[in-house]
């Protein structure tokens, strides 16, 4: 049976400070401001669809280069971690699970209160489906959407860089396994008598990645949020990627590079796909992540509310 939480409600707003953030928008090289327009043309018409995974995602450590140990490991966030950054005012009451949604396994969060609501398909960090990512998916629920967390790992989460390593390793070298699992989510989210038909992605790092996979997919998404996963600039792939895009970025990222977030926007600009490339400046990869050297709070406050914005614009009624 579900167990029922209340998740606190805070007295004080999350303070979003300036000077943090950079947007791409249109066809621009460099970052803009953040309150300059993003571009918000109608996407071009869309190739067919396929439910393979579309291009091969950039293997790395998980590890931003200064936050490795001497032995070559890192450690996951802990559980919590993350409560000071993203809770919020007036969370409702939530409920949740571990449950299968048509066949894949995962965390369901969903509002407590009967009614429709839109739904997210959350995509844990090479770590696996561990209580950060659980928690998160938490947060997201008490603002009002049935969030399902998937587990690509089939319960397997990992404490240390290697068995990261592993796991991740396994699901890019099966990559259409994935892309299934994910689309069967969307699905049966869809089907589900408390939510609309309206269903988004969202992931971090690896499950960025993953959710631009989801989103290359024949899963139609209302909406596609990246957080630093790796990228295609490849024309014809993005013709069927599912706008609109949200893209979370930091200019000093190693392992998904500036000039490839560069060409990734430019190229969703040439394809006239609606999209908000934000790229923070003085931040590394995984810098929303309360764990390791590049944190960056302010950042990953100011891209949080921005997403919150993007998902209740494109999933919620007017």
């Amino acid at each position: 049976m579900p167990s029922s939480r209340l998740l606190p409600v805070l007295v004080a707003a999350l303070v979003l400070l300036s000077g943090c953030s950079g947007v791409l928008g249109g066809d621009t090289s460099t970052p803009t401001p953040t309150d300059a327009p993003t571009d918000t043309a109608t996407p071009a018409p869309t190739a067919t669809p396929t439910a393979d995974a579309s291009y091969t995602q950039t293997p790395h450590t998980g590890c931003q280069p200064g936050a490795i140990e001497k032995n070559g490991t890192c450690e996951p966030v802990t559980s919590g971690g993350n409560a000071d950054i993203f809770d919020a005012e007036n969370l409702s009451a939530i409920t949740t699970e571990r449950t299968t949604i048509d066949g894949t396994p995962g965390y369901l969060a969903r509002p407590a209160d009967d009614g429709e609501y839109p739904a997210v398909v959350m995509i844990h960090e090479w770590w696996g489906l561990n209580e950060n990512i659980e928690h998160m998916a938490e947060i997201l629920a008490g603002h009002g959407y049935v969030v399902f967390a998937v587990d690509l790992y089939d319960g397997e989460v990992a404490t240390n860089s290697s068995e990261a390593s592993r796991l991740s390793g396994q699901v890019r070298e099966n990559p259409d396994v994935a892309v299934s699992k994910m689309s069967r989510a969307v699905a049966g989210l869809r089907e589900r008598t408390d939510t609309t038909e309206r269903v988004a992605s969202l992931g971090w790092c690896f499950g960025g990645g993953q959710s631009l996979q989801l989103s290359l997919s024949d899963a139609d998404l209302n909406a596609t949020v990246i957080y630093y996963g790796t990228l295609t600039t490849n024309e014809s792939t993005l013709q069927r990627i599912d706008a609109p895009v949200l893209g979370v970025f930091g200019a000093e990222d190693q392992v998904v590079g500036i000039e490839n977030v560069r060409e990734f926007n430019r190229t969703l600009g040439d394809l006239g796909v609606e999209r908000e490339i934000h790229v923070y400046e003085g931040a590394n990869h995984a810098f929303a992540n309360p764990s390791g050297e590049s944190f960056r709070p302010e950042a990953t406050r100011d891209a949080w509310a921005k997403t919150l914005r993007f998902l209740d614009e494109n999933l919620k009624d007017d």
